[in-house]
């Protein structure tokens, strides 16, 4: 039993009285109490408490015992006040996906720095999933399902797989009415996300798998942009990275009544337990900012 346990029942043998009433008083069982309060006696070597038939008082050595202990007890529990009270300051290391990192994570880390003047930020923007504990980082950004179980996770928004073409394409080519409509288009695909040259639509279970025969593939979303901006096909990605194009006009969201089910954007963190006070600030002000919206709809 751990020690600071020990004492926290002895003090409670103690100001209730007996040992019926300590264990109602925590929550524990008689017989718990009774362990606990032998143990202690075991360890110390000597008795504390001297019992009786209908009441138990505690012995010289006990009652200085008893004494310490809410002394010892009170000074904790004002350390634990204090360490949870104190300033928020220190270095946090974040990692993102490079456009999503550009677009949303740097304004969110721009506020928090504002609204905590004592804090550093390291931002390590890449579309490669780092590793926290090989990397040394705090948080993490995902988009999609977490591979790894170990990871606590507070889902702050959703983002979409969307497909786009360029008006002129369009205008040239025709508009695509089922994703079966796409093996007569040209695409543009993008190698870094799966080796297999497809595009899945729908549900997990029930949706369509569209076989490709792109002549164009590109590693790089930036890249897979302009060629499409520039009419050279049919490209997907996710959807916060071609918000500002659709916005603007120079590409055009297609097959949207097909597209696969949002993925989740998700802070992630090592901790199971209790969260550093600084990493717990930055979750609840991401939270604010995102407020469980899509990133885009």
């Amino acid at each position: 039993m751990d020690r600071l346990d020990e004492l926290t029942i002895f003090v409670a043998i103690v100001e209730a009285g007996s040992l019926v009433s300590a264990a109602r008083r925590l929550r524990r069982s008689p017989p718990a109490i009774t362990r606990a309060l032998s143990s202690l006696e075991d360890r110390i070597g000597l008795r504390l408490v001297d019992r009786t038939t209908r009441r138990l008082a505690p012995t010289e050595a006990g009652s200085a015992l008893a004494e310490r202990a809410r002394a010892w007890l009170a000074d904790y529990e004002e350390m634990l006040v204090g360490a949870s009270q104190a300033p928020i300051r220190g270095v946090l290391r974040i990692t993102a996906p490079v456009q999503f990192g550009r677009r949303h994570v740097v304004p969110i880390v721009s506020a928090f720095l504002n609204e905590y003047p004592d804090m550093c930020v390291e931002l390590s923007l890449n579309d490669r999933n780092l590793d926290l504990i090989e990397e040394g980082l705090d948080l993490a950004v995902r988009i999609g399902p977490l591979a790894d179980s170990s990871l606590i996770a507070r889902q702050v928004g959703s983002v979409r797989r969307v497909v786009v073409a360029s008006p002129a394409y369009l205008a040239r080519r025709g508009v695509p009415r089922t994703p079966a409509d796409l093996a007569t288009h040209d695409t543009i695909f993008g190698m870094a996300r799966s080796p297999a040259r497809e595009w899945r639509f729908g549900p997990p279970r029930r949706g369509s798998v569209v076989r490709l025969s792109p002549r164009l593939l590109v590693d790089d979303v930036e890249a897979q942009l302009q060629a499409a901006q520039a009419g050279r096909g049919i490209a997907r990605v996710l959807s916060y990275q071609v918000s500002d194009e659709l916005a603007a006009g120079s590409l055009v969201r297609l097959l949207q009544d097909f597209e696969p089910e949002a993925l989740p954007v998700q802070l992630v963190t090592l901790s199971r337990s209790h969260l550093a006070p600084k990493v717990r600030a930055f979750l609840d002000s991401a939270a604010k900012i995102f407020h469980g919206v899509d990133v885009i709809q």
